[in-house]
């Protein structure tokens, strides 16, 4: 397994992205594969961070292309980073093959 990150920017279309957080937060609660997800603070430009493990990108993104937000049109760019932290109290539990 490995350890990815998403970064997502939002589209200024707040009233979509409003309506549709909650199928959003549904499905990714859903996720078995997602370790943490949330929004940048308020006074950062709107956006989020996911953390999943997963087998590869690919399983990555087909959960980026089938989430509420994008099929909204509320994302207007996303990022997936395969990452490996090497320092931290949960560095390990991110980068031990499991």
């Amino acid at each position: 397994m490995t350890t990815f990150a998403v970064l997502y920017t939002y589209t200024d279309d707040d009233d979509r992205r409003f309506a549709a957080r909650p199928d959003h937060r549904a499905y990714l609660e859903a996720q078995p594969g997602l370790l943490v997800a949330g929004a940048w603070a308020p006074d950062e430009p709107a956006g989020g961070l996911l953390v999943f493990r997963a087998e590869d990108r690919a399983e990555v993104q087909a959960v980026v292309d089938s989430d509420p937000y994008t099929l909204a049109g509320v994302i207007a760019d996303v990022q997936i980073r395969e990452w490996a932290p090497p320092l931290g109290p949960v560095a390990a539990a991110l980068t031990a093959d499991s």
